[in-house]
């Protein structure tokens, strides 16, 4: 809340000046200190400028939005096949250590084809809120699906990290916070979508 206020009062902050530094000049060049000029009086009465698009002020509700569960699934989906592919480039696999990445590659894609028809089958657009109910639905389907997933390519993940050097398995071994692929850095391997 109080970063939201700051980010509201930044632009009137700067409007002020603005303002303030365009009458200090126009009196410095008329010599009228004490006078404003016609200018000066159009700029004080300004009314502040409006907060950007998407801000809201505090205690205001925002209109809510269609979601699209589809979207959002298929986002996940292209994080997950662009999250193995920078972790086999951080690799820098040699050529005895690929049958065993293929192998866990040719498992991960499995995993992803099931997803994007599991995307596919998804509503395009919800435009009410899920209910509590729904939701909890929702959580426990994706957990399946979730341990499905690790499941299927638990053994090939495995495998390949048998056949990794220790330098190699510290790019594997350090959590990931951020970047959108989940709370473990390594979820998406485990998974073989992330």
């Amino acid at each position: 809340m109080r970063m939201r206020a700051l980010f509201l009062a930044g632009p009137a902050a700067l409007a002020a000046v603005a303002a303030l530094s365009f009458a200090i000049s126009a009196n410095a060049r008329t010599g009228d200190a004490g006078q404003m000029s016609d200018a000066d009086t159009l700029i004080a009465q300004a009314a502040p400028t409006p907060p950007p698009p998407g801000t809201h002020p505090p205690g205001e509700r925002r209109e809510r939005h269609a979601f699209s569960p589809r979207a959002m699934c298929d986002e996940q989906v292209a994080r997950r096949a662009g999250f193995r592919t920078y972790i086999k480039i951080r690799l820098n696999l040699k050529p005895e250590q690929m049958t065993a990445w293929s192998a866990f590659e040719k498992a991960a894609d499995d995993v992803t084809t099931k997803e994007i028809a599991r995307c596919a089958a998804l509503p395009a657009e919800v435009k009410t809120p899920p209910t509590f109910v729904e939701r909890m639905n929702m959580r426990e389907e994706a957990m399946k699906t979730r341990l499905a997933a690790m499941e299927a390519v638990k053994p090939s993940m495995l495998a390949l990290y048998n056949t990794l050097t220790p330098e190699q398995k510290v790019v594997l071994d350090r959590p990931f916070m951020g970047g959108g692929f989940g709370h473990d850095r390594h979820e998406g391997m485990e998974h073989g979508r992330r």
